[in-house]
């Protein structure tokens, strides 16, 4: 996530990785999006581009608009958690200079967590962002029922502090383990190792929250050592368990 001043510019988007959304917090009418007709932007104005949405901008006078980028496998993972759906239910259209007041008020809370290094604030305000996206119901063929799937977590959150297998995890729902990492990786979006990664992260970050050291943190949640974690949390968040610590607490 950043927060972009530009004066003058011209963009094109080649069918970029990761679904993007902006906000235009200052300025705007200066933005115009070449190729839907020319449409011009206007403070407060959202645009949501899809994964693999091409797009050719040209800014000609200044103005301020946050940037956020969410890769597309932890989106879905997180809609499939968030939503209690299948990922496959995941529908997110491109918006144009649009105005949406649930998602517009979840972005300006990302700025404000932003500038005030408030971590609880935007991770609630990256949930409630999710949580605002919409589904499209459709039949769907093959994957998990829903109730394996609140099975399947609530066994990991029961065994977080331990070594968790692929062939547990898929004798909880009576299924085999190529079956289960198939039929799972299809509903969720991700891969039951990925999965479970995230729920660990997440779980050390309620740690760190609760004043636990790193070591009590990474001994709870699974990990084998504090360096695990370390280099685990590090790989899902860009910043250190000690980082995460300082931030929390301001220092």
């Amino acid at each position: 996530m950043t927060i972009w001043e530009k004066h003058s510019d011209r963009i094109f988007y080649n069918k970029p990785k990761g679904h993007t959304f902006s906000l235009h917090l200052k300025g705007g009418t200066g933005t115009r999006r070449l190729d839907a007709g020319g449409m011009k932007g206007f403070p407060g104005a959202i645009c949501v581009l899809p994964e693999g949405q091409t797009s050719d901008w040209e800014i000609t006078t200044p103005f301020q608009f946050l940037h956020l980028v969410l890769p597309d496998e932890p989106l879905r993972a997180w809609f499939s958690r968030i939503h209690d759906l299948d990922a496959r239910y995941f529908d997110l259209a491109e918006i144009k200079f649009d105005a949406a007041p649930p998602m517009t008020e979840q972005l300006k809370q990302l700025v404000f967590a932003a500038a005030s290094n408030d971590l609880l604030l935007a991770d609630s305000a990256i949930a409630e962002l999710i949580y605002c996206l919409p589904d499209r119901r459709r039949p769907l063929q093959g994957g998990l029922a829903t109730k394996q799937l609140r099975q399947t977590d609530a066994w990991i959150d029961a065994n977080i502090g331990g070594a968790i297998r692929l062939s547990e995890l898929a004798a909880e729902v009576g299924l085999s383990e190529f079956h289960f990492h198939r039929m799972f990786s299809v509903s969720r979006g991700t891969s039951p190792h990925k999965w479970v990664t995230m729920r660990k992260i997440e779980a050390a970050k309620d740690s760190l929250r609760c004043e636990s050291s790193i070591a009590k943190a990474a001994s709870a949640c699974g990990f084998s050592c504090q360096s695990h974690l370390t280099r685990t949390f590090k790989a899902q968040t860009g910043m250190t368990p000690a980082v995460y610590r300082q931030l929390l607490s301001g220092v």
